[in-house]
């Protein structure tokens, strides 16, 4: 089995915890299914969030989606001007037996913009 990495983000509406678990719950469950991943597979998960989130960790949802086991991490987006505002994103190292080329990057609603070239 190798280790792969899958990429996604998802635009928030509003700062707000339950809003951001809601969203951030939605991507990933998103990541798993189109990866035919379960939480198992899942080795660990990077996540960033826009300076102008500050309701929660992002990391939270996914452990209110039962991915108690897996480490997490929380960090910071750079702060640049015109980039787009309240956007989490992850990156999670997985196992799967799935050539790189058809890993799904999941980017969900507007952040699809972010990533043209990989979006799913």
């Amino acid at each position: 089995m190798a280790v792969r990495a899958v990429r996604g983000a998802v635009q928030l509406e509003r700062d707000e915890a339950g809003h951001m678990d809601e969203q951030v719950g939605e991507l990933l469950t998103a990541v798993l299914e189109r990866n035919d991943l379960t939480p198992d597979d899942l080795i660990s998960i990077w996540f960033t969030a826009t300076p102008d989130l500050h309701s929660d960790f992002p990391a939270a949802a996914a452990r209110k989606l039962g991915i108690v086991d897996v480490p997490l991490i929380c960090a910071q987006e750079l702060d640049i001007a015109g980039a787009m505002p309240r956007v989490v994103r992850i990156l999670a190292h997985i196992e799967s037996d799935r050539p790189r080329a058809e890993i799904a990057h999941v980017y969900l609603g507007t952040a699809a913009a972010l990533r043209k070239d990989i979006a799913q």
